[in-house]
């Protein structure tokens, strides 16, 4: 599958690990001494949805601000987290702990998938 069609969060992830496997960061500062506390929750669901490859129009939509807020939060995030683009804050704020873990396809919201009995059985 060629780059073009891998969604971003993919592409991000492997490109954080090769990353750290060969123990380069990928942050404007290597060692920053980020301030976490100043991420709060609206930052932290635009960065799982940036992580998880929706453009800033969708976040806005989703999140229920406008456009320039989600490119201004952007912004901030990056300046706060000491990255260079969108990718290294992706990378960053997986390096720091931000990111939700995404839920498995087929678990939902806290219950357990159930099954359809099969026929055959």
């Amino acid at each position: 599958m060629d780059t073009a069609a891998r969604p971003i969060h993919l592409i991000v992830l492997a490109a954080v690990t090769a990353a750290h496997d060969i123990g380069v960061s990928l942050t404007a500062r290597p060692d920053p001494c980020a301030d976490l506390s100043t991420v709060d929750d609206d930052e932290q669901r635009i960065l799982n949805l940036l992580y998880a490859g929706f453009s800033d129009a969708s976040i806005a939509r989703r999140l229920g601000v406008g456009h320039r807020t989600v490119q201004r939060r952007v912004q901030r995030l990056m300046e706060q987290l000491g990255a260079n683009g969108r990718v290294a804050l992706g990378a960053r704020a997986q390096e720091l702990g931000l990111l939700r873990p995404a839920r498995p396809p087929n678990e939902s919201r806290g219950r357990p998938s159930q099954r359809t009995p099969s026929r055959n059985a």
